[in-house]
C-alpha cells in the first residue's frame, strides 16, 4: 500500500501532536531517535508512527533513561513500522530491571537523606564517625554509601 500525503505529518503537526517543540524534534532526528522523509522542496515529513516513537522517548526520559540509552533501545526495534507486542515486551523487561535499580537507589537516598550519605557531604560533624580520614574517597567520587558500585551505571 502506497502511503498518501495524509499518512505523513509535517514537523509542525508532529510538534502539535507530541507536545514537543520543533527544535526538540529536529534534535531527536539528529540523534537518530526519529526520522523523516524529505519532500522535493526539502521539507520534513514524518510517518504517523513517529508519534509513538516520540512518546516512547518521552516515557523513557521520565523514568530516567538517557537519550543514548533510548537510542540503543530504539535500535533494537523496527524502524519502518510500529513494534509488535513481543518487541515491546522485550523492551519493557529491560526497563523494568533499570527502574527496579532506580527505586532501590531512591529508597536508599530517602533513608540517608537526613544523615550521612557518605560522603556528599551533608553532615560535616558526623564525618569523623562515618568516614574517618575520608576513607570512602578511596572508592571514587560521589556519595559512596548512597550509590553502590554497579557495572552498568555510567
Amino acid at each position: 500500500m502506497t502511503p498518501t500525503r495524509h499518512d505523513r505529518l509535517t514537523i509542525g503537526e508532529l510538534a502539535a501532536r507530541s507536545g514537543l517543540a520543533t527544535s526538540a524534534l529536529r534534535y531527536y532526528e539528529e540523534l537518530g531517535l526519529i526520522h523523516a522523509e524529505r519532500t522535493a522542496g526539502g521539507q520534513r515529513r514524518y510517518q504517523r508512527q513517529m508519534l509513538r516513537r516520540v512518546a516512547f522517548v518521552r516515557a523513557a526520559q521520565r523514568v530516567g533513561l538517557s537519550l543514548e540509552e533510548v537510542r540503543d533501545t530504539l535500535g533494537r526495534l523496527p524502524a519502518d513500522r510500529s513494534p509488535n507486542a513481543a518487541e515491546w515486551s522485550a523492551v519493557a523487561t529491560t526497563w523494568q530491571a533499570r527502574i527496579d535499580r532506580q527505586i532501590a537507589e531512591l529508597f536508599t537516598l530517602r533513608e540517608h537523606l537526613t544523615g550521612c550519605i557518605g560522603c556528599g557531604c551533608l553532615s560535616q560533624g558526623s564525618c569523623a564517625l562515618y568516614n574517618p580520614r575520608d576513607v570512602l574517597g578511596a572508592d571514587g567520587p560521589g556519595a559512596r554509601k548512597l550509590l553502590p558500585p554497579a557495572p552498568d551505571r555510567p
